[in-house]
Protein backbone atom coordinates (compact mmCIF):
# COMPACT_ATOMS: atom_id res chain seq x y z
CA UNK A 1 0.00 0.00 0.00
CA UNK A 2 1.63 3.06 -0.82
CA UNK A 3 -1.10 5.73 -0.63
CA UNK A 4 -3.39 6.37 2.35
CA UNK A 5 -6.12 8.64 3.25
CA UNK A 6 -6.85 9.95 7.02
CA UNK A 7 -10.07 11.65 8.32
CA UNK A 8 -11.95 12.50 11.27
CA UNK A 9 -15.55 11.95 11.69
CA UNK A 10 -18.53 12.64 14.25
CA UNK A 11 -18.19 14.65 17.10
CA UNK A 12 -14.93 16.37 17.68
CA UNK A 13 -12.49 15.20 20.63
CA UNK A 14 -9.19 16.22 22.29
CA UNK A 15 -6.25 14.32 20.98
CA UNK A 16 -7.99 14.04 17.46
CA UNK A 17 -4.49 16.19 16.10
CA UNK A 18 -2.31 13.97 17.70
CA UNK A 19 -3.70 10.73 16.21
CA UNK A 20 -4.12 12.77 12.72
CA UNK A 21 -0.46 13.44 13.42
CA UNK A 22 0.82 10.01 14.42
CA UNK A 23 -0.92 8.49 11.05
CA UNK A 24 1.05 11.12 8.78
CA UNK A 25 4.07 10.52 10.16
CA UNK A 26 3.91 7.22 10.62
CA UNK A 27 3.00 6.49 7.20
CA UNK A 28 5.75 8.64 5.91
CA UNK A 29 8.34 6.98 8.27
CA UNK A 30 7.57 3.81 6.40
CA UNK A 31 7.31 5.59 2.82
CA UNK A 32 3.95 5.88 2.31
CA UNK A 33 2.13 8.90 0.81
CA UNK A 34 -0.35 10.43 3.62
CA UNK A 35 -3.85 12.47 1.75
CA UNK A 36 -6.09 14.74 4.87
CA UNK A 37 -9.49 14.64 3.89
CA UNK A 38 -11.57 17.06 5.15
CA UNK A 39 -14.72 17.13 6.77
CA UNK A 40 -15.14 13.40 7.19
CA UNK A 41 -17.20 11.21 4.53
CA UNK A 42 -18.63 15.11 2.80
CA UNK A 43 -15.14 15.57 1.93
CA UNK A 44 -14.74 11.94 0.82
CA UNK A 45 -17.82 12.39 -1.46
CA UNK A 46 -17.45 15.87 -2.37
CA UNK A 47 -13.57 15.32 -3.34
CA UNK A 48 -12.18 17.51 -0.47
CA UNK A 49 -8.95 15.97 0.07
CA UNK A 50 -5.67 17.34 0.25
CA UNK A 51 -1.74 16.28 0.50
CA UNK A 52 -0.08 15.67 3.74
CA UNK A 53 3.20 16.14 4.76
CA UNK A 54 5.56 15.82 8.02
CA UNK A 55 5.17 19.89 8.08
CA UNK A 56 1.63 19.53 7.67
CA UNK A 57 0.91 18.23 10.78
CA UNK A 58 3.55 19.97 13.28
CA UNK A 59 2.48 21.74 16.17
CA UNK A 60 -1.13 20.47 16.29
CA UNK A 61 -0.73 18.23 19.23
CA UNK A 62 -1.49 19.81 21.85
CA UNK A 63 -4.23 21.33 19.80
CA UNK A 64 -8.11 20.40 20.67
CA UNK A 65 -10.69 19.85 17.26
CA UNK A 66 -9.51 18.68 14.68
CA UNK A 67 -8.00 20.40 11.76
CA UNK A 68 -9.00 18.36 9.38
CA UNK A 69 -12.23 19.37 10.49
CA UNK A 70 -15.25 17.02 10.96
CA UNK A 71 -19.08 16.70 9.86
CA UNK A 72 -22.08 13.91 9.87
CA UNK A 73 -22.89 12.83 6.26
CA UNK A 74 -26.25 11.36 5.76
CA UNK A 75 -25.78 11.40 2.26
CA UNK A 76 -22.44 8.77 2.96
CA UNK A 77 -25.17 5.79 3.94
CA UNK A 78 -26.44 6.17 0.14
CA UNK A 79 -25.42 3.90 -2.37
CA UNK A 80 -24.94 7.20 -4.24
CA UNK A 81 -23.03 9.02 -1.64
CA UNK A 82 -20.51 6.02 -1.47
CA UNK A 83 -20.29 5.65 -5.30
CA UNK A 84 -19.05 9.30 -5.04
CA UNK A 85 -16.91 9.30 -2.04
CA UNK A 86 -15.11 5.59 -3.63
CA UNK A 87 -14.64 7.09 -7.06
CA UNK A 88 -12.62 10.29 -5.25
CA UNK A 89 -10.70 7.38 -3.54
CA UNK A 90 -9.85 5.96 -6.90
CA UNK A 91 -9.12 9.16 -8.41
CA UNK A 92 -6.88 10.81 -5.56
CA UNK A 93 -4.87 6.93 -5.40
CA UNK A 94 -5.66 5.98 -1.59
CA UNK A 95 -6.18 2.58 -0.77
CA UNK A 96 -6.53 2.87 2.77
CA UNK A 97 -8.00 5.12 4.87
CA UNK A 98 -7.98 5.88 8.90
CA UNK A 99 -10.85 6.80 9.87
CA UNK A 100 -11.13 8.51 13.62
CA UNK A 101 -14.35 8.76 15.38
CA UNK A 102 -17.31 6.42 17.00
CA UNK A 103 -19.06 3.68 16.25
CA UNK A 104 -21.16 5.90 13.20
CA UNK A 105 -17.96 6.39 11.89
CA UNK A 106 -16.67 2.54 11.90
CA UNK A 107 -19.85 1.97 10.43
CA UNK A 108 -18.87 3.89 7.18
CA UNK A 109 -15.39 2.44 7.94
CA UNK A 110 -16.88 -0.51 7.64
CA UNK A 111 -18.87 -0.16 4.40
CA UNK A 112 -15.95 1.45 2.32
CA UNK A 113 -14.03 -1.91 3.24
CA UNK A 114 -16.49 -4.16 1.60
CA UNK A 115 -16.40 -2.06 -1.37
CA UNK A 116 -12.54 -2.28 -1.69
CA UNK A 117 -11.22 0.59 0.36
CA UNK A 118 -9.32 -1.05 3.81
CA UNK A 119 -10.05 1.07 6.64
CA UNK A 120 -9.08 0.96 10.04
CA UNK A 121 -10.75 2.60 12.53
CA UNK A 122 -9.37 4.96 15.84
CA UNK A 123 -12.26 5.69 18.35
CA UNK A 124 -12.53 8.96 19.14
CA UNK A 125 -14.98 10.74 21.42
CA UNK A 126 -15.30 12.11 24.58
CA UNK A 127 -18.07 9.80 25.98
CA UNK A 128 -15.64 6.39 26.33
CA UNK A 129 -18.82 4.76 24.67
CA UNK A 130 -17.29 2.63 22.12
CA UNK A 131 -17.42 -1.33 23.37
CA UNK A 132 -14.14 -2.73 21.52
CA UNK A 133 -11.87 -0.35 24.20
CA UNK A 134 -11.66 0.34 27.10
CA UNK A 135 -10.49 4.04 26.60
CA UNK A 136 -11.09 6.31 23.58
CA UNK A 137 -9.15 9.47 22.97
CA UNK A 138 -10.61 12.68 24.65
CA UNK A 139 -12.41 10.81 27.90
CA UNK A 140 -9.45 12.81 29.69
CA UNK A 141 -9.37 15.53 28.73
CA UNK A 142 -12.86 16.06 28.71
CA UNK A 143 -13.05 14.46 32.80
CA UNK A 144 -10.48 16.81 33.23
CA UNK A 145 -12.29 19.74 31.88
CA UNK A 146 -15.69 18.60 33.61
CA UNK A 147 -14.21 18.39 37.16
CA UNK A 148 -12.24 21.95 36.65
CA UNK A 149 -15.73 23.48 36.26
CA UNK A 150 -17.39 21.48 38.66
CA UNK A 151 -14.97 22.42 41.32
CA UNK A 152 -15.45 26.09 40.22
CA UNK A 153 -19.40 25.81 40.60
CA UNK A 154 -18.44 24.64 43.99
CA UNK A 155 -17.16 27.58 45.41
CA UNK A 156 -20.09 29.50 44.88
CA UNK A 157 -22.14 26.57 46.02
CA UNK A 158 -20.16 26.67 49.30
CA UNK A 159 -20.36 30.46 49.55
CA UNK A 160 -23.82 30.19 49.15
CA UNK A 161 -25.25 26.98 51.26
CA UNK A 162 -26.50 26.05 47.72
CA UNK A 163 -26.87 22.40 45.89
CA UNK A 164 -25.34 22.57 42.55
CA UNK A 165 -27.22 19.89 39.61
CA UNK A 166 -24.41 20.29 36.92
CA UNK A 167 -25.41 18.34 33.56
CA UNK A 168 -21.73 16.92 31.67
CA UNK A 169 -21.85 14.80 28.70
CA UNK A 170 -22.90 11.47 27.94
CA UNK A 171 -26.25 11.18 25.95
CA UNK A 172 -26.27 7.15 25.88
CA UNK A 173 -23.39 6.65 28.36
CA UNK A 174 -22.38 7.89 32.35
CA UNK A 175 -19.28 7.19 32.39
CA UNK A 176 -17.98 10.74 31.81
CA UNK A 177 -20.17 11.31 34.86
CA UNK A 178 -19.00 8.38 36.89
CA UNK A 179 -16.13 9.45 36.42
CA UNK A 180 -16.39 13.23 37.26
CA UNK A 181 -18.45 12.67 39.97
CA UNK A 182 -16.07 10.63 41.83
CA UNK A 183 -13.12 13.62 41.22
CA UNK A 184 -15.39 16.26 42.47
CA UNK A 185 -16.83 14.38 45.72
CA UNK A 186 -20.50 14.47 44.13
CA UNK A 187 -23.07 13.59 46.83
CA UNK A 188 -25.06 11.96 43.67
CA UNK A 189 -24.58 10.56 40.29
CA UNK A 190 -27.11 9.87 37.94
CA UNK A 191 -26.62 8.47 35.13
CA UNK A 192 -28.83 6.39 31.82
CA UNK A 193 -27.05 2.68 32.68
CA UNK A 194 -28.75 2.76 36.66
CA UNK A 195 -31.88 3.59 38.05
CA UNK A 196 -32.24 6.13 40.34
CA UNK A 197 -34.89 7.49 42.55
CA UNK A 198 -35.12 11.91 43.08
CA UNK A 199 -36.54 10.99 46.37
CA UNK A 200 -33.72 8.45 47.57
CA UNK A 201 -31.37 11.69 46.32
CA UNK A 202 -33.47 13.84 48.07
CA UNK A 203 -32.84 11.84 51.59
CA UNK A 204 -29.70 11.61 51.30
CA UNK A 205 -28.85 15.37 51.30
CA UNK A 206 -31.00 15.51 54.34
CA UNK A 207 -29.24 12.90 56.13
CA UNK A 208 -25.64 14.63 55.24
CA UNK A 209 -27.27 18.42 56.60
CA UNK A 210 -27.39 15.94 60.02
CA UNK A 211 -24.04 15.38 59.70
CA UNK A 212 -23.21 19.07 59.22
CA UNK A 213 -23.05 18.93 55.11
CA UNK A 214 -24.55 22.61 53.53
CA UNK A 215 -23.57 22.45 49.98
CA UNK A 216 -24.31 19.66 47.56
CA UNK A 217 -23.13 18.74 44.40
CA UNK A 218 -25.35 16.35 41.83
CA UNK A 219 -23.85 15.15 38.57
CA UNK A 220 -25.80 14.34 35.88
CA UNK A 221 -25.06 12.68 32.85
CA UNK A 222 -26.99 14.24 29.72
CA UNK A 223 -29.11 11.59 28.78
CA UNK A 224 -30.59 11.37 32.30
CA UNK A 225 -31.23 15.16 31.95
CA UNK A 226 -33.94 17.36 33.33
CA UNK A 227 -31.58 18.95 35.70
CA UNK A 228 -33.54 22.14 35.89
CA UNK A 229 -36.39 19.95 37.37
CA UNK A 230 -34.32 18.14 39.39
CA UNK A 231 -32.87 21.35 41.03
CA UNK A 232 -36.35 22.66 41.49
CA UNK A 233 -37.48 19.77 43.17
CA UNK A 234 -34.45 19.66 45.72
CA UNK A 235 -35.26 22.92 46.64
CA UNK A 236 -38.94 22.30 46.84
CA UNK A 237 -37.97 19.24 49.12
CA UNK A 238 -35.52 20.42 51.58
CA UNK A 239 -35.65 24.29 51.67
CA UNK A 240 -31.85 24.58 50.03
CA UNK A 241 -31.40 26.38 47.44
CA UNK A 242 -30.58 24.76 44.21
CA UNK A 243 -29.37 26.03 40.92
CA UNK A 244 -28.74 23.75 37.52
CA UNK A 245 -26.14 23.90 35.25
CA UNK A 246 -25.25 22.20 31.86
CA UNK A 247 -21.41 22.58 31.00
CA UNK A 248 -22.57 21.96 27.18
CA UNK A 249 -19.70 21.65 24.52
CA UNK A 250 -16.83 23.54 26.80
CA UNK A 251 -16.55 19.52 27.69
CA UNK A 252 -15.11 18.67 24.20
CA UNK A 253 -12.50 21.63 23.82
CA UNK A 254 -9.26 22.42 25.42
CA UNK A 255 -5.78 21.21 24.88
CA UNK A 256 -5.47 17.23 25.46
CA UNK A 257 -4.21 15.66 28.64
CA UNK A 258 -0.27 13.79 28.38
CA UNK A 259 -2.81 10.90 28.29
CA UNK A 260 -4.78 11.67 25.44
CA UNK A 261 -1.89 12.17 23.36
CA UNK A 262 0.04 9.63 23.92
CA UNK A 263 -3.11 6.92 23.42
CA UNK A 264 -3.61 8.54 19.68
CA UNK A 265 -0.54 8.15 19.16
CA UNK A 266 -0.05 4.59 20.15
CA UNK A 267 -3.57 4.20 17.73
CA UNK A 268 -1.98 6.10 14.81
CA UNK A 269 0.42 4.39 14.71
CA UNK A 270 -1.07 1.28 15.18
CA UNK A 271 -3.73 1.85 12.29
CA UNK A 272 -0.80 2.63 9.95
CA UNK A 273 0.88 -1.11 10.38
CA UNK A 274 -2.29 -2.34 9.98
CA UNK A 275 -2.82 -1.00 6.63
CA UNK A 276 0.88 -1.20 5.61
CA UNK A 277 0.64 -4.78 5.53
CA UNK A 278 -2.85 -4.73 3.81
CA UNK A 279 -4.91 -5.34 6.41
CA UNK A 280 -8.46 -3.49 6.37
CA UNK A 281 -11.68 -3.80 8.32
CA UNK A 282 -10.41 -3.52 11.44
CA UNK A 283 -10.57 -0.89 14.55
CA UNK A 284 -8.00 -0.18 17.31
CA UNK A 285 -8.19 0.14 20.64
CA UNK A 286 -6.75 -0.60 24.08
CA UNK A 287 -7.49 -3.64 26.56
CA UNK A 288 -5.64 -3.85 29.59
CA UNK A 289 -3.27 -1.00 28.63
CA UNK A 290 -2.99 -3.09 25.33
CA UNK A 291 -3.18 -1.90 21.84
CA UNK A 292 -5.44 -4.22 20.31
CA UNK A 293 -7.46 -4.43 16.88
CA UNK A 294 -10.55 -6.13 16.42
CA UNK A 295 -12.48 -6.92 13.09
CA UNK A 296 -15.24 -3.73 12.97
CA UNK A 297 -17.98 -6.33 12.81
CA UNK A 298 -16.67 -7.83 15.81
CA UNK A 299 -16.18 -4.52 17.34
CA UNK A 300 -19.87 -2.91 16.32
CA UNK A 301 -21.44 -6.12 17.98
CA UNK A 302 -19.44 -5.87 22.11
CA UNK A 303 -21.35 -4.91 25.01
CA UNK A 304 -19.38 -2.27 26.91
CA UNK A 305 -20.58 -3.30 30.86
CA UNK A 306 -20.74 -0.13 33.29
CA UNK A 307 -18.65 -0.32 36.09
CA UNK A 308 -21.21 -1.05 38.46
CA UNK A 309 -18.43 -1.67 41.47
CA UNK A 310 -16.94 1.91 40.82
CA UNK A 311 -20.95 3.15 40.84
CA UNK A 312 -21.05 1.91 44.41
CA UNK A 313 -17.64 3.28 45.35
CA UNK A 314 -18.99 6.75 44.09
CA UNK A 315 -21.99 5.85 47.01
CA UNK A 316 -20.19 4.62 49.50
CA UNK A 317 -17.80 7.46 49.49
CA UNK A 318 -20.55 10.27 49.20
CA UNK A 319 -21.92 10.49 52.58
Amino acid sequence: MKTIGVLTSGGDAPGMNAAVRAVVRTAIHCGMTVKGISRGYNGLIEGDIFDLDVRSVSDIIHRGGTVLYTARSPLFKTEEGMAAAIENCREAGIEGIVVIGGDGSYRGARDLSLRGIPCIGIPGTIDNDISSTEYTIGFDTAMNTAMEMVDKIRDTAQSHDRCSVVEVMGRRAGFLALQCGIAVGATAILVPEMDYSLDDVITKIKSSQMTGKKHFIIVVAEGVGGVEDIAKKIEAETGIESRATILGHVQRGGSPTVRDRVCATQFGYAAVQLLRKGIGNRVVGMNNGQIVDYDIYEALNMHKSFDTEMYEVANATSI
